[in-house]
């Protein structure tokens, strides 16, 4: 994990890629237990028999869940040392450009786009690419906004 002290050096990384993280391997538990704890029992995601003969040929990840993976892959990419708190604050933008089929890999790849004084102390903007391990484009692409606090 790379370890950035303060906001100064933070800022000075504004255009750069922060790293990527480990693989993580999506389950078919993984995705029913989203699917149970948002209501969204759709058949491509949580029927496998159903889906084998949908147009992926097996169950696939549902694309929130994809973006709900972003701080548990972002953690082990970075921290920011010295904040007193980080806090979500938005997307800007969101896109899921491939499906993530259930048995594979994704990870994270990081590129800070910005860092910008407000209010309430400092907002970064990161770009996350959620890789699949095969080719073609990625699953996820997402802009967080993060607001940091001193």
């Amino acid at each position: 994990m790379r370890e950035i002290h303060g906001l100064t050096q933070l800022t000075a990384l504004v255009g750069e890629e922060l790293g990527v993280s480990e693989w993580h391997t999506v389950t078919q538990d993984q995705v029913q237990a989203f699917a149970d704890a948002t209501g969204d029992q759709q058949w491509i995601h949580v029927d496998p028999v159903a889906a084998a003969a949908g147009p992926f040929g097996l169950t696939v990840a549902h694309g929130y869940l994809t973006l709900s993976m972003i701080p548990f892959l972002a953690k082990q990419v970075y921290q920011v040392a010295g904040l007193r708190m980080v806090v979500n604050y938005g997307l800007n933008k969101v896109r899921f450009p491939n499906p993530v089929p259930v048995g594979s890999r994704v990870r994270d790849r990081l590129t800070l786009l910005s860092v910008t004084g407000s209010e309430r102390g400092h907002q970064a903007v990161i770009r996350h690419r959620i890789e699949i391990d095969a080719p073609g484009r990625p699953a996820c692409v997402a802009e967080t906004v993060s607001l940091l606090v001193e």
